[in-house]
């Protein structure tokens, strides 16, 4: 049976994510396919807060950013063991708050040879640094600095055994977004793509959270890929900014028919990554589906 968005307890991401979807659910709960569906793929999944809302029965969740994907298998098959590792982190962050800015930099330029280990850091890095923003420089070491909060929850413990449940239903790959098209195929799939955003201007060119950037040309491949998986009757939804570009991508009748045009809904989110708290605010994004 196709699963239904109202079966399942809903969750809340175990991470922190730039442009994550939490504070949008109620914006994008009327948009999800009426008739359900049997299959979920998730191409770009940073915090997997469509995947935690709608608890599909199936799914494949995906990213080309390695390390996130190992986080998330260790979140999955060894919960207890990272549960374990991270307590150690916050007794090492709440233990002496004079030595807190020394032991996150350490943390940062560390290196680990174990899996739990390097997933108990992300999620350490994660809770602990500014905006809870995920970037490297072109040597792919992460660079983001420390923010400031009193008393971060590093280590939730019932979180992550919740969401270790909740991703028993997936599996989980290193993917590029194009190779969606080799298992997506029918109308009992649900592709829900999430790419970093065009930029609206200049200066909020955000694209490079690994050391691979997103361009124009590679929105357009999106693109392609989301009117080849419309017309093969899969449902596809997905986030991005709302600008002339992206607007032009998905109303190109040279791609689209005049039957087959996607739905392009303006969605109002809040703007959380600005240094500056006065340019924080509410922003218009759009959310585009093929049904």
């Amino acid at each position: 049976m196709p699963d239904s968005v109202q079966e399942k307890i809903s969750l809340v991401p175990f991470l922190k994510w730039a442009g994550g979807k939490s504070k949008l659910i109620h914006h994008y709960k009327k948009y999800f396919p009426k008739e359900g569906f049997n299959h979920y793929y998730e191409p770009f999944l940073g915090g997997g807060a469509i995947f935690f809302y709608l608890r599909p029965n199936s799914a494949i969740l995906s990213d080309i950013n390695s390390d996130l994907i190992e986080t998330y298998q260790c979140v999955k098959d060894k919960v207890e063991e990272l549960i374990i590792e991270l307590r150690k982190h916050q007794i090492n962050h709440d233990a002496d708050t004079t030595k807190i800015h020394k032991y996150y930099y350490d943390i940062r330029s560390s290196s680990y040879t174990t899996p739990i280990e390097r997933a108990a850091r992300l999620i350490y890095l994660n809770r602990t640094c500014f905006n809870g923003l995920y970037r490297v420089n072109s040597e792919g070491q992460f660079n983001v600095p420390i923010g400031r909060y009193k008393n971060p929850k590093i280590c939730n413990e019932g979180l992550l055994r919740d969401a270790s449940v909740a991703l028993q239903s997936a599996q989980l790959e290193v993917r590029h977004f194009k190779e969606i098209l080799n298992y997506a195929k029918t109308r009992d799939d649900f592709v829900y793509f999430d790419p970093p955003y065009h930029p609206l201007n200049h200066t909020s060119y955000f694209t490079a959270y690994n050391s691979c950037s997103f361009n124009e040309d590679d929105q357009k491949q999106l693109r392609d890929i989301f009117a080849q998986l419309a017309s093969r009757g899969v449902k596809v939804m997905l986030s991005n900014s709302d600008c002339q570009f992206i607007r032009g991508l998905y109303t190109d009748s040279q791609v689209f028919s005049s039957q087959n045009l996607p739905k392009i809904n303006e969605i109002l989110a809040p703007r959380a990554i600005n240094s500056d708290t006065s340019k924080r605010g509410k922003i218009s994004e759009l959310l585009i589906t093929s049904y």
